[in-house]
């Protein structure tokens, strides 16, 4: 099991891990600080969703994905049977067997879930996650933050287009990218959102919205006993009392609706 891949500084455990890998930017492609104004207008969804999606396939080549015929795929593809599209976006998923406790979802509709989140969690708290970030792409929070890297982050004087087709992109800035997207962090509003779009999402096909409250649960447990946060924790909690009250919230709406809270496995 390898860690995450990422030409960023990562964070595990609350521990920092450097990768000694590094490249430099593409200057060739830098655009000057007048241009920036004009890009930052003209940056198309198309041109966005390309970035994405070499994003994404960078990041599949670049760590661990198990085969079909692995535990982790074969329980994945179990668990997600069905979940092919949310809000008119296409899903598909894969796991990277890293040792880092982490998911994430794009805004082209690709979720990955790593082994180690998978070690921890129960099949109906790994729903709960999965449903979750399947709310920030249905709800576009992926896509506007994966828009703001673009802009605004390390990335921002290495985009270019010429005839409204998106530049190619270098080593280094497509792993750059690929961290903003595993890393992204919302605000309380979204994530809220997120919460309500996956627990409706998870309800519609079948599957019980009681995961995510679970999932909560236990990583509220894991910071009170351990003391320190995972990365996902950390991305996902803005704070101890945010959390319970997300607990709380969630609890209130699968009593209502009368869903039995699963046996602990």
């Amino acid at each position: 099991m390898k860690r995450f891949l990422s030409y960023a500084v990562l964070f595990i455990a609350g521990l920092s891990f450097t990768p000694t890998v590094s490249a430099q930017f593409n200057l060739g492609k830098a655009v000057n600080a007048a241009a920036k104004g004009v890009k930052a207008a003209t940056l198309t969804d198309e041109q966005m969703a390309s970035y994405a999606k070499e994003s994404v396939d960078w990041m599949d080549t670049h760590n661990p994905v198990p085969g079909e015929d692995n535990p982790y795929t074969v329980r994945l593809r179990k668990l997600t049977a069905g979940l092919t599209t949310a809000d008119g976006i296409p899903l598909n998923f894969k796991v990277y067997d890293v040792i880092d406790v982490n998911a994430f979802a794009c805004p082209d509709g690709s979720v990955r879930v790593f082994s180690s989140l998978m070690d921890i969690m129960t099949d109906d708290e790994l729903l709960g996650i999965i449903g979750h970030e399947i709310g920030h792409v249905a709800k576009h929070h992926s896509k506007k933050a994966f828009r703001q890297e673009l802009l605004t982050g390390a990335l921002k004087d290495g985009i270019s287009s010429a005839g409204g087709v998106a530049a190619a992109l270098s080593e280094s800035q497509l792993g750059q990218l690929g961290q903003s997207l595993a890393g992204a962090k919302y605000s309380q509003k979204q994530e809220k959102e997120a919460d309500d779009f996956g627990y409706d999402f998870l309800k519609a096909n079948g599957k019980n919205p009681w995961g995510m409250v679970m999932a909560f649960e236990k990583f509220q447990k894991m910071e009170e006993e351990q003391g320190s946060k995972s990365s996902y924790m950390t991305k996902m909690f803005s704070s101890h009392p945010e959390t319970a009250e997300r607990i709380k919230r969630m609890t209130q709406r699968a009593e209502k609706d009368g869903i039995a809270r699963p046996a602990a496995e």
